[in-house]
């Protein structure tokens, strides 16, 4: 029995939020190429609305484009518990100056710095990433986030490392 009432509250509760999400898609409809884009970019992100919030402001500056020095790094082989860093470079390859609103690694044993300050064209920012590799053990895959104002945001930065005991 019981089984049964939560089978129809889960049922319910697709339902609703199905209906909803098609409600919003028809309210883009209606809103111009730009902003139907940010909905529909908000909406595809729906499951973390933290998410939605830095992408918005990201694309709510004026566009420019970016180039990394990388966006994939290997640390190799690395021992339990080692703190490592890497630094990838981003350079502004656009007319606008490129700002970086936030950085949001995967987990907690990412910590993320980057530059704060407005990139201008033709100039180089960094972002750096530091793993604490203490609770892991073998291959590690791990991606942060980075939310600019480019046309395809956030850029995801990735990472691996073989974390031996």
């Amino acid at each position: 029995m019981k089984s049964i009432k939560l089978l129809a509250v889960a049922v319910l509760c697709t339902v609703a939020f199905s209906c909803n999400k098609k409600e919003e898609t028809t309210e883009a409809k209606n809103l111009d190429s730009a902003q139907a884009t940010t909905v529909v970019e908000a909406l595809s992100q729906q499951e973390n609305p933290a998410d939605t919030e830095m992408l918005a402001e990201a694309k709510s500056k004026p566009l420019t484009t970016v180039a990394f020095s990388e966006t994939d790094h290997n640390f190799g082989n690395i021992k339990k518990g080692e703190k490592v860093e890497h630094i990838y470079e981003v350079t502004n390859t656009g007319t606008n100056p490129l700002i970086i609103s936030n950085v949001k690694p995967g987990c907690g044993c990412t910590v993320p710095d980057y530059t704060k300050e407005p990139i201008l064209p033709g100039k180089k920012g960094k972002i750096t990433l530091h793993f604490d590799s203490t609770n892991f053990d073998g291959t590690v895959n791990k991606a942060a986030d980075v939310f600019v104002n480019v046309e395809k945001a956030p850029v995801r930065l990735t990472f691996s490392a073989n974390i031996l005991p």
